[in-house]
């Protein structure tokens, strides 16, 4: 049999070359993207990253509350490249959630939660509760103080929930404190959730290709010469950006390792001294403001997770034709108001509390829900719907 029947049989039988070329380097691609999309990219390699590192930090972590911080020691100081695999480790997890955070606000701008897209932009949303659920989990892990005493602080918070929270922190600790028992079990759910995100991407990625990308201008692509596949135009494009993020990636480990962690983190926990001020990682410092910003545990718990929560509901909270905030001057304003409330809040959350910051704080708060729930429901009945049937006409792509 010659060589090119081989490969026949073999396609006939297990296309996957093919269908990877359908769906990979073929795919139609709007020839308007900016690069904006790359992010997309961006964290797919953090992702890949912080999986190759982890396993290998895995190997030689010791879940117990007498050996954690020794064993985090000794990757860093006696194994051999210990510190850069801690260092890739760590600067993943900043690169990600920059690289997430970005995506979800393009999203946000250019209207890509709407339809016929709403299962892409909801399989976005969990894969960010599980970034968030598998980065608590592993901050936990280094037993430093910051470790304890913020996973103390969210596990108080947690028995303020009516019914469930007190069974659901008793499960979490399993035990009268924190203590082995909860520190074997953050490592699972750190390890496991890890590879729940990797299923996430998959199906976020699946259903993005069943009904094709948005683009900046929110118009969909009528005509074939307004699409480009997506090698070798895209992937050089990628790879460009790919450049420049792995750039500041390296930077972040070899130049400015210090600011990815809090230096508190780096003594060993102990329950009998609180630090002066418990902070978070940079990435939960905006839902840890609006926490603290309510005087009641449950209300700030109820808040924090509900900001989040808000997103999912965003694709029919905003019922305007037009996607695309290029073309919605008004929305443009008020969402650039939501960005600047999402940025004070994780500035108050990484500073002491004080007066001035618990009421940018509260004021924060109030705009970014004020955005979902009051903004883009009335928006679109103050619009022009007529310049919005023109701007579907004059910008079709």
């Amino acid at each position: 049999m010659s060589n090119r029947s081989q490969t026949g049989w073999l396609a006939s039988r297990f296309p996957i070359a093919a269908s990877f070329r359908r769906q990979y380097l073929d795919f139609a691609m709007p020839r308007n993207l900016n690069y904006l999309w790359n992010f997309g990219a961006f964290l797919t390699i953090a992702l890949v990253f912080l999986v190759v590192s982890g396993i290998f930090l895995a190997i030689n972590y010791t879940p117990t509350i007498t050996s954690a911080f020794s064993s985090v020691e000794k990757i860093d100081r006696a194994i051999a490249s210990g510190w850069f695999i801690r260092s890739l480790h760590i600067g993943g997890v900043s690169m990600l959630f920059a690289a997430l955070y970005i995506h979800i606000a393009r999203s946000l701008y250019y209207g890509s939660y709407k339809a016929p897209r709403e299962l892409v932009w909801i399989t976005g949303l969990c894969l960010l509760i599980l970034v968030m659920l598998a980065a608590f989990a592993g901050y936990i892990l280094p037993w430093g103080q910051m470790s304890f005493w913020g996973a103390t602080v969210v596990i108080n918070a947690l028995k303020a929930l009516p019914l469930v929270g007190t069974p659901l922190s008793n499960w979490l600790l399993g035990d009268s404190s924190l203590g082995d028992v909860a520190l074997h079990r953050f490592f699972i759910l750190h390890f496991v959730t890890a590879f729940a995100i990797i299923g996430i991407v998959t199906l976020h990625v699946a259903t993005l290709h069943v009904v094709g990308p948005n683009n900046p201008a929110g118009i969909e692509p009528r005509r074939p010469e307004a699409t480009l596949p997506f090698h070798p135009y895209y992937t050089t494009k990628d790879g460009l950006g790919l450049c420049l993020f792995l750039m500041i990636y390296a930077g972040l480990i070899f130049f400015l390792p210090d600011i990815l962690t809090l230096a508190s983190n780096y003594v060993e926990a102990n329950p009998l001294v609180t630090p002066r001020d418990i902070m978070p990682e940079w990435y939960f410092s905006p839902f840890y403001a609006i926490l603290r910003a309510v005087p009641s545990k449950l209300g700030g718990l109820l808040l924090a997770s509900g900001s989040v929560l808000l997103l999912f509901f965003t694709p029919w909270l905003d019922r305007s034709p037009i996607r695309s905030a290029r073309h919605r001057p008004r929305m443009r304003w008020a969402l650039r108001g939501a960005f600047l409330a999402f940025i004070l809040l994780g500035l108050a959350g990484s500073r002491p509390l004080t007066e001035g910051w618990l009421w940018i704080s509260r004021a924060a708060t109030i705009y970014w829900y004020a955005y979902f729930l009051l903004v883009l429901p009335l928006l679109p009945r103050i619009e022009n719907p007529n310049a919005m049937s023109s701007i579907q006409d004059t910008h079709c792509l």
